[in-house]
């Protein structure tokens, strides 16, 4: 069984390894999606997509630092110009990171876990206005496999499809304690938590979730530690993931994803904010 604790008055750059503490005695399972990076849910971002669990977008939304409504893209073109000034480089991460080959999604592609908790690829539904995955990686070095890392932002028409986004990431952990990213790479084993906002100490999101899990690959072997981090504020959702490999260290994998989690959640708030 996977357990989803709701916390409050936590800043979003809480790390996964806490969000493992606060979880102990909680285990359970839950991967990540297929051919991309997990982006976190399916593009319905409707309330039927998610029939049949508890999963709800927040009530209310954190106070946000004076975002400009004009500011908010309303077109494909304007959110992939916003994308482009939030979404992870590689100094994002640290020292010593890289791009991967292929490093940027189509623009169409939005990976979507099917009934039988492989992800899939298909095309981004309406609430989606815009997204992108950036993948990257640590090299491999004496001793050690190469991470491999991957950021996506995506731009949703609103803030109530944004909300959806991160309630059906709870509910397809929830559905599939064991799933399949690609042909040959599978993740489980998965403690999750949630961070909900609207009060004062939650300043640089409204949602937030962080898993923790075991990644196991043909080429890499496993198991191995994984961390995923998702955030929601306003019509957007920022996601990390990590993915460890031999002689990779937990700590190691968890600190790249959160740094480069709070990097885009300082850009998204600099893309949104009213202008002195």
């Amino acid at each position: 069984m996977t357990c989803h604790v709701p916390l409050r008055g936590g800043r979003f750059a809480l790390s996964l390894a806490l969000a493992a503490v606060l979880l102990a005695g909680c285990t359970g399972a839950a991967d990540e999606p297929g051919t991309t990076e997990r982006r976190g849910a399916s593009a319905s971002a409707a309330p039927d997509s998610v029939a049949g669990t508890d999963a709800e977008p927040s009530a209310e939304p954190t106070k946000t630092p004076d975002p400009d409504p004009a500011r908010f893209p309303t077109t494909r073109a304007a959110a992939l110009d916003l994308i482009d000034r939030v979404i992870a480089d590689p100094d994002s991460f640290g020292p010593g990171v890289v791009k991967r080959s292929p490093y940027e999604s189509g623009p169409d592609t939005w990976p979507v876990l099917g009934e039988d908790c492989v992800w899939q690829q298909r095309k981004p539904g309406h609430s989606v206005l815009a997204t992108l995955t950036r993948s990257f990686e640590v090299p491999a070095a004496a001793g050690k496999g190469p991470v491999r890392l991957g950021a996506v932002v995506t731009v949703h028409r609103t803030r109530q499809d944004a909300a959806w986004e991160m309630a059906e990431s709870i509910e397809e952990t929830m559905r599939c304690p064991t799933q399949q990213l690609r042909e040959g790479e599978l993740i489980g084993s998965m403690v999750a938590a949630a961070l909900f906002g609207g009060e004062a100490t939650q300043t640089n999101s409204e949602d937030a979730l962080s898993e923790v899990g075991e990644y196991r690959s043909s080429e890499l072997g496993g198991p191995h530690h994984y961390a995923w981090q998702q955030a929601q504020t306003l019509q957007f959702t920022v996601a990390v993931t990590g993915k460890g490999a031999k002689g990779r260290t937990r700590d190691e994998i968890d600190n790249l994803v959160v740094q480069a989690q709070a990097a885009m959640l300082v850009r998204l708030e600099s893309a949104v904010e009213k202008q002195s």
